[in-house]
């Protein structure tokens, strides 16, 4: 499988997953996307079409903390970040949306993060 075939693959499957989720202002959108080197995560209102708020490893909040932005610890980083920023507007419940990725991995650790940090999902 080529590259692009790869690439064109995962964003078919976020298109079949974002038929069905849809976020709100009380219950936003946990919006995932990752690249090699770093991780981003940000809550999304579609009704209004707009960012909440966003976190990523080269936000200043996490960037201090981690080494390197593309492994396991870092998604985990972001996802608690994420989860405090979440909580300080009071927001306590989002829908998770892994944008076509595997949960596995830096998917699955940003999500425990978040989880750890407070947010149901």
């Amino acid at each position: 499988m080529e590259r692009r075939d790869k690439i064109e693959a995962r964003l078919k499957r976020k298109k079949r997953v974002r038929k069905k989720i849809s976020g709100t202002a009380a219950r936003p959108r946990l919006c995932v996307f990752k690249s090699l080197r770093h991780m981003y995560a940000q809550l999304v209102d579609d009704g209004t079409g707009k960012v909440i708020t966003g976190v990523s490893t080269l936000s200043a909040e996490v960037k201090g903390g981690i080494k390197y932005g593309g492994n396991s610890g870092s998604a985990k980083a972001v996802g608690a970040a994420v989860a405090k920023k979440a909580q300080a507007l009071g927001i306590k419940e989002v829908l998770f949306d892994r944008s076509g990725f595997k949960y596995h991995g830096r998917v699955k650790a940003l999500a425990d993060g978040a989880r750890e940090g407070g947010l149901i999902f």
